[in-house]
């Protein structure tokens, strides 16, 4: 679906060091440091303060050998971190749809959500390698199955997030109830490749639903809330995001910057002289603060929003804070989220209805 307004919604990665294999050599800090918590709640201060709608947070169960430290905590534990030391920002943990149990997915983002006061999101991750699912003791999907049991999972996440009503939490002192029993309710899913009764051990998530991210590539654009369109300039971005029936559209874009001290091109060269940065199908974009400008210029009212991936964390998301945000909210390009927002109303998303609401019994 294509955007219709001028304004556009942003949205970073932060997963260690950068998404430059070599980040690490640059970011100013000690390798070890990739797994440090006050490191992580800096760089997300950054983009909270900048006014981000949304931080994503990367994951793989084996992590990928660049040449530097390859060390990581779950997506999901980082989330829950950020939840009690942000305030504003939405959270979205990529979480594993084909090495992780379908109710435990469900019920780490609803508590996410709880955690956060209605600020997760969740980016569907659909890792098939050998390795990832040796980490836990399985075979590796058909390459016709996998995308199947991918959109199980979303579907069954989302009915699990809905198998508590609104108001099933009774919390009565006075006669010792906890909850209307008649409003809490089995999901009973029965797929091809598993089934869940239900309901979650956790009540109704505040936004009803979590906010939903995935790559086209998945082929579950009509279970998402945001797709993530990938391509190599603009007009490639454009048709893609054109034929896509989800609620909002965010442009994957690789970002490397000028710095005080050097240019992009000269960066990214000596960056790729360690570990080269292969490309991701991303739009990748190496220059100026101004020149960026232009681009997300460009990309209003063809998406609705933007997922950078900072070459290297420490700089690239600063230099975007300082030099790029002031421009674009002066122009009315971008808004930052107001203080309380769930991240479906920062993003302009309805809160879904409860589609048990109607269910007399469960």
């Amino acid at each position: 679906m294509a955007a219709t307004g001028n304004s556009l919604h942003l949205a970073v990665e932060i997963d260690g060091a950068g998404s430059h294999p070599a980040a690490w050599r640059e970011w100013g800090h000690a390798p070890s440091e990739v797994l440090s918590p006050k490191i992580l709640r800096s760089l997300v201060g950054v983009a909270e303060r900048g006014g981000f709608a949304l931080v994503t947070l990367a994951d793989r169960i084996v992590p990928e050998d660049g040449g530097g430290p390859i060390g990581r905590l779950d997506a999901g534990t980082r989330a829950a971190y950020l939840a009690a030391t942000t305030g504003s920002v939405g959270l979205a943990p990529t979480v594993q749809t084909l090495t992780t149990e379908p109710f435990h997915l469900a019920t780490q983002l609803a508590s996410l959500d709880h955690a956060s006061r209605g600020r997760a999101g969740w980016v569907v991750g659909g890792d098939n390698s050998p390795e990832a699912n040796v980490a836990v003791g399985y075979n590796p999907r058909e390459v016709d199955s996998a995308p199947r049991e991918v959109r199980e999972v979303v579907e069954v996440a989302r009915r699990l997030w809905d198998s508590w009503e609104d108001d099933a939490v009774v919390r009565d002192v006075a006669t010792g109830r906890y909850l209307d029993p008649d409003k809490v309710h089995h999901v009973r899913f029965s797929g091809e490749f598993f089934s869940v009764v239900g309901p979650l051990i956790t009540p109704r998530p505040p936004q009803g639903q979590v906010v939903v991210l995935g790559d086209t590539d998945l082929g579950i654009s009509d279970l998402l809330d945001v797709a993530l369109v990938s391509g190599p300039d603009v007009a490639a971005i454009e048709a893609v995001a054109r034929a896509q029936g989800t609620p909002l559209t965010f442009a994957e874009i690789d970002v490397v910057f000028d710095s005080d001290a050097d240019t992009a091109q000269s960066r990214l060269a000596r960056l790729d002289a360690h570990t080269e940065w292969v490309e991701t199908g991303h739009l990748r974009f190496v220059g100026s603060p101004a020149q960026f400008v232009d681009v997300l210029r460009s990309l209003a009212g063809i998406v609705d929003g933007v997922r950078l991936h900072p070459a290297v964390a420490t700089t690239d998301l600063t230099v975007f804070v300082d030099k790029v945000l002031p421009v674009l909210a002066d122009s009315g390009v971008h808004h930052a989220p107001r203080p309380g927002s769930t991240l479906r109303e920062t993003l302009g998303l309805a809160r879904p209805v409860n589609r048990y609401a109607t269910a007399t019994s469960n």
